[in-house]
């Protein structure tokens, strides 16, 4: 029932695909609009939000309340290179490409936040999100930028949570399970990654889009106002163990 702003960057190639996921929204009757720009740019970010206080104000001269209920920090951009290596062939992830993994996929996650909630456009009952991934816990060849941006987003999450609770809105992480999607097939080795998540998930399933976006839903009720600076397993236990495969009683 909530009308959606979208924020993406996507060229040629790839913006039919998100044109196409806006106008299914907009066949359902919901609102919605999306903002095709660079969501980790200062000034872009001003322009979104001046976008979404304008139609805010708009609301509320008809005698409206609006707010924004949930809000969804989910950016992948990023290096993945070795740290250190002897191949001659390969390269080395440069200062300025960690700085710039962090910068889009975790300190944005502050500026939104922060500017939203000075303009006035999270506030009590507000349910924010962060997607981070078990690379904050664990390392995989070349993942290494992207786990530790994964690592500083949850801590951003847990600050942003609890400074925030006072005012009534909740931050939590939602560490999906690996799911087959653009973003994981542009990480060097996906199909080796994507194998073995199936293969040791105790569901026997890679993770779907549909399980996060099921996840999300309940966690944006308005009962759970006290759940705060969590990061919650969307992933049907794939983190805990590996699954026993084609083991028999005797």
């Amino acid at each position: 029932g909530h009308g959606i702003v979208g924020v993406h960057l996507d060229m040629r190639a790839s913006k039919a695909a998100a044109d196409a996921v806006r106008d299914e929204i907009a066949a359902m009757g919901v609102p919605v609009v999306f903002h095709n720009v660079n969501a980790a740019d200062e000034v872009r970010r001003g322009e979104v939000i001046a976008d979404i206080a304008a139609r805010f104000a708009e609301r509320r001269a008809a005698g409206a309340d609006p707010v924004i209920a949930v809000f969804l920090h989910s950016l992948a951009f990023g290096t993945t290179l070795p740290y250190v290596t002897t191949d001659p062939g390969k390269k080395e992830v440069s200062q300025k490409q960690i700085e710039m993994t962090a910068d889009v996929m975790a300190h944005s996650m502050i500026w939104w936040v922060r500017d939203l909630f000075h303009a006035g456009l999270i506030r009590d009952g507000s349910r924010l999100f962060a997607m981070t991934s078990e690379g904050a816990v664990k390392n995989v060849p070349t993942y290494g930028p992207v786990s530790a941006a994964k690592a500083a987003l949850e801590s951003h999450c847990r600050q942003l949570a609890l400074e925030l609770i006072p005012h009534g809105i909740t931050v939590n992480c939602i560490r999906a399970g690996v799911t087959d999607t653009p973003a994981l097939r542009r990480i060097p080795g996906h199909e080796e990654l994507r194998d073995f998540a199936a293969e040791r998930n105790p569901g026997g399933r890679l993770t779907t889009p549909e399980d996060v976006a099921e996840a999300i839903v309940a966690l944006a009720s308005p009962r759970l106002n006290w759940m705060t600076g969590n990061t919650i397993g969307v992933d049907g236990g794939e983190l805990m163990g590996t699954r026993q495969i084609g083991v028999k009683e005797s």
